[in-house]
């Protein structure tokens, strides 16, 4: 996902069936837009003999009661959806929609939504290497059965970390095609990359037809971010590799033999839902293991919410789905792609980062970051600085170093103070050269604190934290007023190692609450983020910006975007090894192993404020690939658990069909228990206090053994501050392998003081061990005091 991810809606050009007057096609175009279509499949009139021919007849049927400027013998339909969902996404006018809503065999009508990006050492910080020969990867012969579908930005098969060596024939259950377009042969596919497609019609009915000279009609990606979230999934192992000099070494994905399949659905505007739905009905009919999705948008309730949608039928058919959790971060209620059956993947930094330190005049030094590769400045020269905000006629525009707010007869020569916001980081740097700056600094706002993300800059360019920003505009400000000008340089220390702490979680990564369903902790788990190196487009510059033609076959970017196919690699490689287990046991897995202390033996640091980070920050942790291979004991759900917890979350059976197809019975559910009872790996209970002085709940659990058949769990309660959390039975006695057995954990609580509007969080853990395994659950609870 892009760093700020946003959710738009948005309005669609209109066609329709029948000509009417001029004036009225002019004012309806801005009224229509697509609508996603749910419909009972077994519904179809036996008369129609397809389901196509049954939809396109109900929008007909709509044009003869409803005015409209169409022409009866062009389809309305952009996509038919057959298999995580039943239904067809079509360009509507609300009334339409409305109307719609009421013919028979329709279940819902919801507006389409535009979604946006959320945008190496990694595998041997996670402990996988090719000289490994009993862990993870040997286990699993690194995937080589398994399809990785990635839905993102398409690919560019030429690079390196998508050939086939040594790859044996496409497995045989694979369904999916290679579909050629402009720039891109059908035969680009090999046996790596073995299924290509590309949807665009969301994206055109809204836009008019792209512009081919901008993007490619086709699978080839003209972005970048696709081909970067592709290799670091499965991306082969390729030497030398390095982004203009930096991170030398060996580059190579999470499942380096996983097969892959490219599905583009993010164009220049974005990426639109009825796009992103074809796409997963497309990877699951074809034969994908698992969808890894780094897109993703504001949270609204699943069953308008078509990410929640297609990752239901996803997991329904047996399909790992995972999302990024955003890039909101530090802010709390921030995490999106929330729902339970989708793995949610936060992000954290690792052992490696790229120091370019500013010193300034008076000889102080502040910490920076870069991975800018051209000329340097000149060695032990202090150049002029000056603070953008101070030189620009409009204040706002020029501290931000917006397009044309630079005057070049103050910037010329100098090295530019720019602060974060609005444009694009490497984009403030060509505003600076553009004026004839000859370096950047570029600071964080209060809000970003002291995460550093370090970028391909146009010029030699850094990023500091907040505070750094603060030191250096008082500094410009008092050296002003002196004999001794402000001055300073940038010095490129190149790419360190051994980086303590690590990891820490990434300032940008988004944070819960989960803002639909508390109950339900997000993130999950938080995986590899911040300045990670993978495979990269030939015809875009590595800063992204179109004045940049340096071209780099790896580039170095950020993001939980980047987070979320480590996940998806992982689970390639979890699910080669246990071909049994089901999404959520794989997610279970990769949960209750995962560690929250970092490599000083300390509880993982936020790296906004330099404080000790929370479940809220991490979820359950940072991924251990290593033990996640043998996590002793699982948490399973199946498809029916999840319709329990959409009853017992006060859906109703209308809402609870268009998200999983089927009809609830929610009387069973709503006896059996509460939201909090869905079989989930870790444990949030939420409390109003309304004057209330104690509060009690409990979560019932089932696990699963999958370690030794004969073997004793004992369980260690750590409960969060103030609370009290009994565990029954104590000790689980296993006979057998997948033998399930279940225990009750009650908590109670106290009330606290807090004001109106405010809320307390604390978090404990429950741990069960048998000497070899150890199996965690964070158990949160919140107390909240209404307005």
């Amino acid at each position: 996902m892009a760093i700020s991810p946003l959710l738009f809606l948005s309005f669609f050009f209109f066609f329709s069936f029948l000509p009417f007057l001029p004036f009225y096609s002019a004012s309806a175009s801005a009224l229509h837009r697509t609508y996603i279509v749910f419909v009972q499949h077994d519904a179809k009139p036996s008369v129609f003999p397809t389901h196509k021919h049954w939809y396109d007849s109900s929008l007909r049927s709509l044009s003869s009661t409803i005015q409209t400027t169409s022409h009866s013998d062009t389809s309305r339909i952009l996509h038919t959806y057959e298999t995580v969902f039943h239904g067809f996404s079509a360009k509507l006018s609300p009334l339409e929609a409305d109307q719609l809503q009421k013919v028979s065999g329709i279940v819902g009508v919801i507006p389409e939504q535009v979604r946006e990006l959320q945008t190496t050492r990694s595998p041997q910080f996670l402990g996988l290497k090719t000289t490994d020969s009993a862990g993870l990867l040997k286990e699993s012969d690194f995937g080589s059965d398994l399809v990785i579908g990635v839905i993102d930005t398409g690919i560019w098969p030429e690079r390196q970390s998508f050939n086939d060596r040594n790859l044996g024939p496409v497995p045989a259950k694979w369904k999916g095609e290679c579909v050629g377009g402009k720039d891109f042969p059908a035969s680009s596919c090999n046996r790596k990359l073995i299924g290509a497609r590309f949807f665009c019609g969301g994206y055109e009915a809204t836009n008019g037809k792209m512009n081919e000279t901008l993007e490619s009609r086709s699978p080839r990606d003209s972005d970048g971010h696709g081909t970067h979230t592709a290799s670091i999934a499965a991306g082969r192992y390729v030497f030398p590799a390095s982004t203009l000099g930096y991170a030398r070494g060996v580059a190579a994905g999470m499942a380096p033999k996983a097969r892959l399949a490219a599905y583009k659905v993010c164009w220049n505007a974005g990426c639109y839902d009825s796009d992103i739905l074809a796409a997963f009905d497309a990877a699951v009919a074809d034969g994908a293991d698992v969808v890894s999705l780094s897109v993703g948008g504001v949270v609204v309730p699943y069953y308008l919410d078509s990410i929640a949608i297609g990752a239901f039928g996803a997991s329904d058919h047996g399909v790992f789905v995972s999302a990024s959790a955003g890039n909101g971060g530090p802010g709390g209620l921030t995490v999106t792609n929330v729902a339970p059956w989708v793995t949610t993947v936060g992000a954290g930094t690792m052992d490696r980062d790229f120091p370019a330190n500013v010193k300034l005049g008076n000889g102080k030094l502040i910490p920076g970051v870069s991975v800018y590769g051209g000329p340097g400045l000149a060695p032990g020269r202090l150049y002029p600085l000056i603070y953008a905000g101070s030189v620009g006629g409009d204040g706002y525009s020029s501290s931000l170093c917006l397009e044309g707010s630079l005057d070049p007869s103050f910037v010329k020569g100098k090295i530019v103070l720019c602060d974060r916001g609005i444009n694009s980081r490497a984009t403030k740097g060509e505003v600076v050269r553009k004026a004839g700056g000859i370096g950047m600094i570029l600071a964080n706002g209060v809000f970003d604190g002291e995460g550093l993300v370090a970028d391909c800059h146009v010029l030699p360019a850094t990023a500091i934290g907040a505070s750094g920003g603060d030191e250096i505009r008082k500094y410009i400000t008092v050296a002003s007023k002196s004999k001794s000008p402000p001055t300073a340089t940038i010095i490129f220390r190149g790419t360190r190692l051994g980086v303590r702490p690590a990891p820490v979680v990434a300032s940008f990564s988004a944070r819960g609450p989960n803002p639909e369903s508390p109950e339900i902790l997000k993130p999950d788990v938080i995986a590899p983020g911040l300045n990670i190196l993978a495979a990269w487009p030939d015809r875009v510059g590595p800063s992204g910006i179109p004045s940049d033609k340096r071209r780099t076959e790896f580039n170095i970017l950020s993001g939980t975007s980047m987070a979320c196919p480590h996940i998806s690699g992982l689970a390639a490689l979890l699910k080669a090894a246990h071909p049994e287990w089901s999404p959520a046991a794989i997610r279970s897995a990769l949960m209750t192993t995962a560690y929250t202390e970092d490599n000083r033996g300390e509880t993982m640091l936020d790296e906004a404020t330099g404080n000790t980070s929370t479940v809220m920050d991490f979820g359950a942790g940072h991924v251990h690939p290593q033990k996640a291979m043998d996590p002793g004991l699982i948490y399973d759900l199946t498809s029916n658990d999840y319709i329990d917890f959409l009853c017992n979350s006060n859906y109703t059976v209308t809402n609870i069909q268009m998200i999983t197809r089927k009809m609830a019975d929610c009387s069973k559910a709503r006896k059996a228990g509460h939201v909090g009872n869905l079989n989930y790996p870790s444990m949030s209970a939420v409390f109003q206090q309304y004057g209330k002085h104690k509060f009690s709940t409990h979560f019932i659990r089932t696990v699963t053994n999958v370690g030794d058949p004969i073997s004793v769990y004992q369980v260690t309660v750590k409960p969060p501050t103030g609370t009290l959390v009994t565990v029954q039975p104590e000790k689980l006695v296993f006979r057998r392998l997948g033998q399930k057995l279940n225990f009750l954990v009650r908590v109670e609580a106290m009330a606290v003081k807090l004001s109106p509007g405010s809320t307390s969080i604390k978090s404990g853990s429950i741990v069960w061990a048998d000497g070899k395994h150890t199996v965690t659950s964070p158990i949160v609870v919140t107390l909240q005091e209404p307005l």
